[in-house]
């Protein structure tokens, strides 16, 4: 329904469509094309929570972990020119793992556009191609329409970002105020249903395999998918795989669990797929990460594809069947069609790679090479067994990401927030203090590598003002330590500028406020951790870890999963 109308501003109207969004909480930098809005966000300040960041980057990580967090529509302002543009990588990211926010730019008047006036960047042209959908408002009247659309693109479909760049005078002006909130539009609202004869032949062909596997991705967390998924293998005992932005959508401690799919994953999900007579993908997209060479990829199997983007399917691999819908509504609608089974036997294989991979890297990874030192895995182990798997684990992008994903073993779903798509580093440390915003009721874990973590520190001082009591881990191996694996691995070990002279991170975190302390001896691991989870508010914990540690399983860059290595 409709509100009544109502005069006011331009920057009244977009506060009062906010509210009327559900958003309680945005982060942004204010600046001079943005200004009216913050002029009016001053007495808006008992509905909407404004999070002031220290650079517009991490405003957008912010909103996007936000939004991953508690399932809202993130929300990040900005000012014109630079502002806009420093939200770009953040809206990219965004667009890549098909978050939901919606970005509020600032820009010159009207009068003044394509003048090149001070700070007037084409935001519409740079972010076209990484958003959902852009639009530029330039007359107070259209801003309660363009913002309904805006937060109904970017929650609905598949998910993603929105920009919505308003001149300074739309933001000035006066116009009659009344908002309605979108609940259809036809150029979003595709097919929710899977047809029918889809769902028969997916049975069927889910009930005829003797070696299935099934591929969880992201969309199941968006969806909200988990309960059916779980309903789902019970009755069926395929064996599943996670990808890298799946994690958590089911338990690691499941016994049809065969770890993570990828580059860096698990050996068995990754070799057996191509032994495997049928994929059953939901919710995942076959990127190359997942993937490897195309040529050689799971050419004996039939494959089930079910995402809610149509353009997805058949973009990578060939399927057989492709069921365009939700995860979640797609699963409820195969589990009466497909039989009870049992793949007992199949599943044997997936634990004898297991074992392997036990022997041969996971408890090398547990322990350090080293006498007395640290390792990544160990630290990521105990941050594990110290939470009970419950914590939301955010990590940055590197080494440090994948024995994050590797070894914390999760209990809760919707619980392992990182950069997939576009590989961010700098992601961490705000997308940590907007998921703790989002969902304050869970511990928040950063774990972030000494590389990635000089990207953003300055979002430190924005942890502070706001007390927001995330919990940052730095592995320090003074190197970035992807980079320095292949290099060793593919370059000779020709090292080219990745030795990192690091400052005194600890004074960092004290300088702003922040207690903090660093571990470089194993026998000290345990204790600054407990330290670090029963301190109130947030923490630094930099871990000295031991310097050439390389990540194992590897699949290299374009060759077959079959080929994937573990050491």
């Amino acid at each position: 329904m409709a509100t009544k109308t109502k005069k006011m501003t331009g920057s009244q109207a977009i506060c009062e469509s906010l509210i009327a969004e559900g958003v309680e909480t945005v982060f942004g930098y204010p600046g001079g094309a943005i200004m009216p809005l913050y002029d009016a966000l001053y007495d808006y300040q008992k509905e909407i929570r404004h999070i002031l960041v220290r650079h517009e980057q991490g405003a957008a990580h912010a909103a996007e972990g936000y939004a991953r967090a508690c399932g809202k529509v993130g929300v990040a302002i900005a000012t014109s020119g630079p502002g806009a543009t420093n939200l770009v990588t953040g809206i990219a990211d965004a667009m890549l793992d098909s978050v939901p926010i919606v970005c509020i730019t600032g820009q010159v008047p009207k009068a003044v556009l394509g003048t090149d006036a001070f700070q007037e960047t084409d935001v519409i042209g740079i972010t076209m191609p990484i958003t959902k959908w852009n639009y530029q408002v330039t007359e107070p009247e259209e801003i309660p329409e363009i913002l309904a659309k805006a937060f109904y693109i970017a929650a609905n479909g598949r998910p993603g970002p929105v920009l919505v760049d308003i001149t300074k005078n739309a933001q000035f002006d006066h116009l009659d105020f009344s908002y309605e909130k979108k609940t259809q539009l036809a150029s979003v609202d595709i097919q929710v249903e899977p047809e029918s004869s889809d769902l028969e032949k997916a049975a069927e062909l889910i009930n005829q395999a003797k070696k299935p596997l099934m591929f969880v991705g992201h969309g199941v967390l968006i969806s909200q998918a988990e309960k059916a998924l779980a309903k789902f293998v019970e009755k069926t005992d395929i064996p599943v795989a996670s990808t890298l932005l799946g994690l958590s959508c089911f338990p690691t401690d499941h016994e049809n669990y065969a770890g993570m799919l990828g580059m860096h994953g698990n050996y068995g999900p990754n070799l057996l797929t191509n032994q495997a007579d049928l994929i059953l993908a939901v919710g995942m997209r076959f990127d190359d990460r997942v993937t490897g060479n195309l040529e050689a990829y799971a050419k004996q199997a039939k494959i089930i594809h079910v995402d809610i983007d149509p353009a997805e399917i058949n973009k990578n691999v060939t399927v057989d069947v492709s069921l365009i819908c939700e995860a979640k509504a797609a699963l409820e609608k195969l589990l009466p069609l497909v039989e009870k089974a049992d793949h007992k036997e199949w599943f044997g294989s997936f634990l004898d790679c297991a074992k392997e991979e036990q022997a041969k890297v996971i408890d090398g990874d547990l322990k350090p090479k080293t006498a007395g030192k640290i390792s990544m895995g160990q630290t990521i182990n105990l941050l594990s067994k110290k939470t009970d798997g419950r914590a939301i684990v955010v990590p940055d992008v590197g080494q440090h990401q994948m024995m994050s994903a590797r070894y914390y073993r999760f209990k809760e779903s919707n619980s392992f927030i990182s950069s997939g798509g576009l590989g961010t580093m700098g992601f961490s440390l705000p997308a940590a203090f907007g998921a703790k915003v989002g969902a304050p009721h869970r511990e928040v874990l950063a774990i972030i590598g000494d590389g990635s973590f000089q990207m953003t520190l300055q979002e430190l001082a924005t942890i502070r003002q706001e007390n927001i009591a995330v919990k940052t881990i730095i592995l320090n191996n003074n190197y970035l330590g992807m980079v320095r694996q292949w290099q060793e691995m593919f370059f000779d070990k020709r090292y080219s500028f990745v030795n990192m002279d690091n400052p005194d991170f600890v004074k960092i975190s004290e300088g702003f406020a922040i207690p903090a302390a660093r571990v470089s001896e194993e026998s000290e691991l345990e204790a600054a951790v407990d330290k670090m989870l029963s301190t109130e508010g947030p923490y630094l914990l930099e871990v000295v870890v031991e310097k050439e540690e390389n990540v194992f399983p590897m699949v290299p860059s374009g060759e077959s999963v079959s080929n994937i290595r573990l050491e």
